[in-house]
């Protein structure tokens, strides 16, 4: 089993046409054709999971209202455990983030949240439910969207009760010093950039740098970094591996991070070595940004692309 634990948002999609300007305003009219739902931020990774048949639970927060509701039925749906989802009274929300896409295209995003961090009665509780689970697990993601769950306080709480376990972090510049001792991160050019305090080149050699001063910096066993078209750079501790993009087609980056760090993490888990997890999660983001909104891609997809 895989834990999960983090921000979770629900994403809504307005899917539709454009055909004409609004004689309102200088903005174009959505002819809307359908509205979709999925679960994202943190628990997009366990959508990802569940594609890939890998067991999972989720830990978290919502609030008392039809988003947060849907949330816990669709976990449930997926098969994920969701004791660990707390249902937060007293007027925090759960987190919204609306898209509206036209032809592939996205138009405008409206966000509803509230990023106010978590009490630290609501943290005790939070850890207390992933204690229980850790003899399930082999590995936990550590997905922070910088919400107000994943607090330095409590992610240092977090990664030192879990030593012996495979700790994964997709990362935030803001937390960067609260991730020393974690297994490995995931983040983008630019998040890798701002926490090394370097600039953000796209070139192997200062990628190469970014990755090892992370190393060093946060005493972490492996460096993942997403590089968007100039594909993935892994440090695993020696050597720094460079492996070009698998994408084909990119319709849509949405939680394609949470691809790679679930993909990442089950081969792991699995005991594949670091490379070539990393070539599958490599494969797995080419196959998800193909498609529009947040995606996943399976083990048949990845294998087959």
């Amino acid at each position: 089993m895989i834990l999960v634990i983090g921000d979770i948002i629900v994403d809504d999609f307005v899917l539709g046409d454009v055909s004409r300007i609004s004689p309102e305003a200088p903005v174009p009219v959505v002819h809307v054709e359908k509205v979709e739902r999925r679960l994202g931020g943190s628990a997009n990774v366990i959508r990802n999971l569940h594609a890939l048949d890998q067991k999972s639970a989720m830990f978290g927060v919502v609030g008392d209202d039809e988003p947060g509701i849907w949330v816990h039925s669709r976990l449930a749906e997926l098969n994920a455990a969701h004791e660990g989802v707390i249902t937060q009274l007293g007027g925090r929300p759960t987190a919204i983030k609306t898209r509206v896409i036209a032809r592939h295209q996205q138009v405008v995003r409206f966000d509803k949240e509230w990023t106010t961090p978590l009490s630290k009665d609501v943290q005790v509780t939070l850890l207390h439910h992933l204690k229980k689970q850790l003899h399930h697990a082999r590995s936990v993601i550590l997905s922070d969207y910088a919400k107000g769950v994943l607090t330095p306080d409590f992610l240092q709480n977090i990664i030192a009760s879990l030593q012996g376990k495979i700790i994964a972090i997709d990362p935030k510049p803001v937390h960067t010093e609260a991730y020393a001792n974690a297994t490995f991160i995931t983040p983008n050019l630019h998040e890798a950039a701002d926490m090394a305090v370097m600039d953000a080149i796209n070139k192997n050699a200062h990628v190469e740098l970014i990755a090892r001063k992370l190393h060093a910096k946060l005493r972490l066993k492996y460096v993942l970094i997403t590089r968007s078209e100039r594909g993935m750079t892994l440090f695993d501790g020696g050597i720094c591996h460079h492996i070009p993009t698998a994408a084909r087609d990119v319709y849509d980056v949405t939680g394609a991070g949470d691809t790679v760090i679930a993909v990442f993490t089950a081969c792991l888990s699995r005991g594949n070595d670091p490379l070539l997890a990393a070539q599958t999660a490599n494969k797995a983001a080419g196959v998800v940004v193909g498609k529009v909104g947040t995606a996943t891609a399976n083990w048949q997809e990845i294998e087959a692309y």
